[in-house]
């Protein structure tokens, strides 16, 4: 498993990209935004882990909320399926399409895996200036526990 690069340096600015959302509509990750942004990398729409950590998520969304921090989540998966398991599963926040060109959102964050193909599971928090100031990468198959979230923005 080799990703392109490491993941942007805490405290440097984040790559700035524009992604399809599960709609079609463009949404902008990175760089000034109204407000800091939970970025949240997932390998696969609708396998068991990703399901449980966006799940978990969307539990703790009026929490993030209530922090000011936006969240929006990425695959590799094309808008058709991301937008299948956002209604089926009830996330109220964005799922991005990384599909193409196939991964550039999670080389330029670092956490493509070129030999398989898809976003590992890494998440990002930036600052709403579009400063990165905090972020983890998972194993394949284990799960990023909440807590680290609300620690990370605790600490914004």
């Amino acid at each position: 498993m080799s990703a392109a690069a490491g993941p942007p340096v805490v405290g440097a600015a984040a790559p700035v990209l524009a992604l399809p959302d599960a709609h079609g509509a463009s949404v902008t990750v990175g760089g000034p935004a109204d407000a800091p942004v939970l970025l949240v990398f997932v390998p696969f729409a609708f396998s068991r882990v990703c399901t449980a950590e966006l799940t978990e998520l969307q539990a703790h969304l009026p929490e993030l909320a209530d922090a000011g921090v936006a969240v929006r989540a990425v695959s590799c998966d094309p808008g058709p399926a991301l937008r299948a398991w956002a209604e089926q599963d009830g996330y109220a926040f964005p799922l991005l399409s990384d599909f193409w060109p196939h991964g550039a959102a999670a080389r330029a964050y670092g956490v493509f895996d070129e030999v398989d193909g898809y976003a590992r599971r890494g998440s990002f928090l930036l600052d709403a200036g579009g400063a990165l100031r905090w972020s983890t990468v998972s194993a394949a198959g284990v799960a990023r526990p909440f807590a680290a979230y609300r620690d990370a923005v605790a600490a914004l």
